[in-house]
């Protein structure tokens, strides 16, 4: 290395041996199409080093509506990390507020949006080329109800993204959206993923089932409001996800256009549990009694909620909220013993679970995208500790879980 600093004449020879330009490959290069067959493809180049990082470039520019949600911050972290160009829509109302939102500098894009300004969301979407809508309201107030939130305001993102010719939109519904739900916000649900099919034909749509983690308001709300899940006597049947398998999740749909468009994926937890035996957990986790509160009857609970949504301004618990607290997730038969008499030369009757798309396309979940989601029991002491006494804060946890070696094989 001396003698190449030292004499011009070598160091001329070695730059000419080897070129010093970095050439690309074929899939650093990605035509992407819009729903406007008219259109002009938008050219997306790869920069930098392919693991990603501060220093690369993936050529994307994503919209992410719903940024600052419990599911927003985690998938906007993702998508920055690797170079990726995210537009954070906020809303005026937070303007001093700063936005819980981790990013590598200039990645990050923030812009000033109404959910009823078709200008403004036009302004936040026309220079990406996949739009997420992770918008959503689970308890109504003044002036936003579930209609406008789960219904009005993901139909106009999607008018308005297929309007400026937005190549993809992903849009995060919910395991539980059914047209005949007893809860108003599970049918709010479905009729948004109608509201969007109808105005961007080959969008996304994600139903992940209830999620946990740090900000969640299933375990946290288990170790601090435990009354909340004695309702039903605790035998509600759920799949809780792990936030950020879906957060993952998503961010592969941004690199797997064949896999994503015009897709419906059902992405629930890979355990099944009762409200019972999450408080069992948790009481495991934060070495405290299982919380002896009495079973509240439905009536009296919708009673103390609504009065507490018209007293209150901050949101509690709402009316609704209490009615989901009754309704096991969709999916759940697939955990269930199978039937005796379902049962021929020793091999049980596969399970389908009863879900199609809203088009009626075949749903897709975890195996289509090569992931396998973790169970809560492997997650419960990052996010309950804190419930502790300091006498017992360091104490090991014993689960006597073990997760299996996966198994590879060839198919013929």
């Amino acid at each position: 290395m001396a003698s190449l600093r030292m004499n011009p004449v070598l160091r001329s020879k070695t730059v000419a041996r080897g070129s010093l330009i970095s050439k690309r490959s074929a899939h650093d290069l990605t035509i992407t199409s819009s729903p406007d067959p008219a259109h002009t493809p938008r050219p997306i180049i790869k920069y930098g080093p392919p693991t990603g990082g501060r220093s690369s470039d993936s050529g994307h520019t994503v919209t992410v509506f719903g940024c600052t949600g419990f599911l927003g911050r985690y998938l906007v972290q993702k998508l920055a990390r690797q170079g990726t160009q995210v537009v954070v829509p906020y809303r005026d109302e937070d303007e001093k507020r700063p936005l819980k939102i981790m990013g590598d500098l200039g990645q990050i894009v923030p812009m000033e949006w109404d959910a009823r300004n078709p200008d403004q969301i036009a302004e936040c979407v026309k220079r990406s080329d996949v739009v997420y809508n992770l918008v959503g309201r689970d308890w109504e107030t003044r002036n936003f109800k579930y209609e406008d939130v789960n219904v009005k305001a993901a139909g106009l993102i999607a008018e308005v993204s297929a309007a400026v010719n937005v190549p993809r939109l992903v849009h995060v519904s919910h395991l539980n959206a059914h047209p005949d739900s007893a809860s108003a916000f599970y049918r709010s649900k479905y009729h948004g993923e109608r509201a969007v099919r109808d105005a961007f034909p080959t969008a996304t749509i994600v139903r992940p089932s209830q999620m946990f983690g740090y900000e969640d308001w299933l375990l946290n709300a288990i170790a601090q409001y435990p009354i909340l899940f004695k309702l039903n006597e605790g035998k509600t049947k759920i799949l809780p996800v792990h936030v950020m398998d879906v957060a993952a999740a998503l961010d592969l749909m941004l690199n797997a256009p064949v896999t994503s468009v015009a897709s419906t994926f059902a992405l629930p937890g890979p355990v099944l549990h009762t409200f019972n035996s999450l408080q069992a957990l948790v009481s495991s986790i934060t070495l405290n009694t299982v919380s002896s509160a009495p079973t509240v009857p439905k009536v009296v609970a919708k009673a103390v909620a609504t009065a507490l949504n018209r007293g209150i301004w901050w949101p509690t618990t709402s009316p609704d909220e209490i009615e989901r607290k009754y309704i096991d997730d969709l999916g759940v038969e697939a955990f269930q013993t199978p039937d005796k008499a379902k049962v021929a030369a020793g091999w049980a009757e596969g399970y389908k679970p009863e879900m199609v798309g809203i088009d009626g396309e075949q749903v897709k979940s975890w195996g289509e995208l090569d992931m396998t989601p973790d169970p809560i029991e492997e997650h419960a002491i990052k996010y309950l500790r804190r419930y502790r006494a300091a006498t017992n804060y360091d104490v090991p946890v014993e689960t006597g879980r073990h997760k299996s070696p996966k198994q590879y094989h060839v198919l013929p």
